[in-house]
């Protein structure tokens, strides 16, 4: 199956294809990582890949039987940059933490992966989620893709404007006041 065919997969469908064994996981992160490249450099969303570490999650989760991959099956997810990730630089969007690499991640990334998840990538979130836009002194401006001078809003931004862009199928974020409402609003999620 083509790249550009089988990002315009909702998620549902992609997990159908996973479950009949019509694609693998490691098709998923190849149709990604070329999506990415075509996409990010114009919307700043996704600013951390860990495509590596994905792929040897994904052979690991490969080497099970399909009806033993967990519910998520070996769909690719992203996570949010105020959610730690083994393995993989963790900023919270600020200089503090700039080159922050956790040795654990935190447990929600736990259970995703536990149940088939296969984190590639982290997006971006204002300094320490606080703000209603989506921007940083570490990684800078996410952008709306809809029209790259407006607001992507916030905190969430990063994750919605992945999913609006086909640069994800699924997307971690938070919500304490809008963070994730906003961003998928301002984003058409």
């Amino acid at each position: 199956m083509a790249d550009a065919e089988l990002i315009n997969h909702t998620a549902l469908t992609l997990h159908g294809l996973l479950e009949k064994g019509d694609v693998t996981p490691l098709d998923c992160l190849d149709a990604l990582e070329t999506r990415i490249s075509l996409v990010d450099p114009h919307v700043n969303a996704l600013p951390t890949l860990c495509f590596d570490r994905a792929r040897d999650h994904a052979r690991h989760i490969m080497s099970k039987p399909i009806a033993e991959r967990g519910v998520l099956g070996g769909i690719p997810v992203v996570i949010k940059d105020l959610t730690n990730v083994a393995g993989v630089r963790s900023t919270q969007g600020s200089p503090i933490f700039a080159n922050h690499i956790p040795d654990t991640s935190d447990l929600m990334v736990e259970h995703i992966e536990a149940e088939g998840g296969v984190i590639y990538a982290k997006s971006n979130t204002p300094e320490f989620g606080a703000g209603a836009n989506t921007f940083n002194p570490v990684f800078g401006v996410t952008r709306n893709p809809y029209d790259t001078s407006l607001s992507a809003a916030g905190s969430s931004g990063g994750s919605a404007v992945a999913l609006a862009t086909g640069m994800a199928w699924l997307a971690q974020g938070s919500d304490l006041g809008g963070s994730l409402r906003n961003p998928a609003s301002f984003n058409n999620i």
